[in-house]
């Protein structure tokens, strides 16, 4: 059962299709986690754009992790470079927020749509910005760097 995992990983390395589907996987992951802790947030009361901010900082913080070991397999050499990679996804994470708060508005408070139909739609732009940034700012590594 390995070896066949390692032969499809390897394919799919070869295709340049594993980070995409490692993203797809984690970054399903990281959208349930916002979702989830949204809809609680609200579901106590908090207003949408206060349930939204703990939402994504969670998953943000989520995010960086397996973005870092798992989807880019990204290793530092010491805790400098580490912070500064930090700083960046920090940074483009920031971005993409308000990229999800202009989508949230315009989608609860200019269409009149419901707040977690809004936010499970807002959800699809945020990953595609999201891997965007990962993949060509963040992560982003030198072809000698990749096995």
């Amino acid at each position: 059962m390995i070896t066949i995992f390692k032969r499809v990983k390897q394919a799919l390395v070869a295709k340049r299709l594993w980070d995409i589907l490692t993203y797809i996987f984690f970054g399903g992951l990281t959208t349930v986690i916002n979702i989830v802790v949204f809809g609680l947030s609200t579901r106590v009361g908090l207003n949408w754009q206060i349930a939204n901010f703990i939402a994504w900082l969670l998953s943000v913080l989520f995010a960086f992790v397996t973005n870092k070991l798992w989807v880019f397999n990204s290793h530092t050499e010491n805790f400098t470079a580490l912070l500064w990679e930090f700083i960046k996804f920090m940074f483009a994470r920031v971005v993409s927020l308000g990229i999800d708060y202009a989508c949230m508005f315009l989608f609860i408070n200019a269409i009149g749509w419901s707040s977690m139909v809004a936010k499970i739609l807002t959800q699809i732009v945020i990953i595609v910005a999201n891997y965007a940034f990962s993949k060509f700012i963040i992560f982003r590594h030198k072809p000698s760097d990749r096995a």
